[in-house]
């Protein structure tokens, strides 16, 4: 099921103005939100530090720097979990190899590179996907806000964050989806073998694409999402295969912390952290907004990606896992370039008139 182009048009205005207000209601909401979660986060570094908990970007450093030696992945990495006091149970616990082997190939540098030319990419793809069915305005919010949600790109450290880069190839792949799916394809399929939580964007292109009749792409994302369910099953396999009775098991995934985490997480990996709360609040909410009134196949698959995961993230994530939502850096931001277009389809809609008898 796709949304028509601005559905936001077609829907009774009453209806309209009683969604508008719930995101006014739920961007207030927000800002005292973030400074609870901000709170709650310092007290959670605190209570880690206290325990002799590490950085994770340390471990990923010292990982990456031992692979490139030519030491095995496997073996480097139960040492390094173990001596960080990371788990290693479930699987999903470890990191999949791709980012360590690609950067024993290229270094840390060669991913920083990567990560500006894909912020460059997304700026690029963004103000030419909408050519033709968004004012200039429009475009040239959308390219803005491409720049500055993707501004993780050039943080030192993006060259260990799986997340991030994960997120700059699906926002990518986003934009240039209806254009070119097997690029997008290509992108969105390096992006969830680097991490794995990016699984549910196939999942729901794949969904998409088979309710809209699209036999060639459905059976192409379905082919990608076997070939790295097999992947990971031998990824799972070689962990089993290094994991000692001592190590560290997770403590689960069953946060039900609420809608908050995820716009919290959404809040520091982007320039909203810079932001005064009062502001930062309803601006971390309202894309959903915007992508909502935009429709089609793009604000459809934007709309079911980025509140499906804040869904997920909500219910399972703990406090710990805020940098999940990296996943969404740049191209949730963009919604806010067409809000300004949910409220004029609010406000000009019109019943159609009734033939008189």
């Amino acid at each position: 099921m796709t949304l028509p182009e601005r559905p936001l048009r077609h829907c009774p205005r009453l209806v309209g103005l009683a969604l508008l207000l719930a995101f006014a209601l739920a961007g207030i909401w927000n800002a005292g939100a973030l400074q609870s979660r901000d709170t709650a986060h310092g007290a959670d570094i605190a209570q880690r530090l206290d325990r002799g908990d590490r950085v994770d970007m340390d471990m990923y450093r010292a990982l990456e720097a031992r692979v490139a030696k030519g030491e095995n992945y496997y073996a480097a990495v139960a040492e390094e979990h173990r001596r960080f006091g990371f788990p290693t149970s479930p699987a999903v616990a470890v990191r999949t190899p791709v980012l360590a082997w690609t950067s024993a190939v290229w270094g840390a540098q060669g991913w920083r590179v990567i990560a500006v030319v894909l912020w460059a990419a997304n700026i690029l793809a963004w103000w030419s996907v909408f050519a033709g069915r968004a004012s200039v305005a429009e475009r040239g919010a959308t390219a803005t806000l491409a720049a500055l949600f993707g501004a993780i790109a050039f943080i030192p450290d993006v060259a260990y964050s799986h997340e991030a880069l994960a997120g700059l190839m699906l926002s990518l792949a986003l934009a240039v989806k209806d254009r070119s799916w097997p690029a997008a394809l290509a992108l969105a399929a390096s992006a969830v073998a680097l991490r794995e939580l990016a699984l549910p964007f196939l999942l729901l292109w794949l969904a998409l694409a088979g309710s809209g009749r699209r036999r060639r792409e459905a059976l192409a994302v379905g082919a990608a999402i076997a070939l790295l369910l097999a992947g990971f099953a031998l990824h799972a396999q070689a962990v089993e295969a290094m994991r000692l009775p001592g190590d560290a098991v997770s403590p689960g995934w069953a946060g039900l912390i609420g809608p908050s985490l995820p716009l919290y997480g959404i809040h520091v990996t982007t320039l909203l952290q810079t932001l005064p709360l009062w502001i930062a609040g309803p601006l971390g909410v309202l894309p959903l907004l915007g992508w909502l009134a935009l429709g089609g196949r793009t604000g459809t698959f934007a709309l079911g990606w980025f509140a499906g995961f804040m869904l997920f993230a909500a219910l399972f994530a703990r406090q710990e896992n805020f940098y999940w939502m990296a996943l969404f850096v740049p191209a949730y931001g963009i919604g806010l370039a067409f809000v300004p277009r949910a409220i004029a389809d609010v406000f000009r809609f019109r019943r159609p008139a009734t033939a008189s008898a």
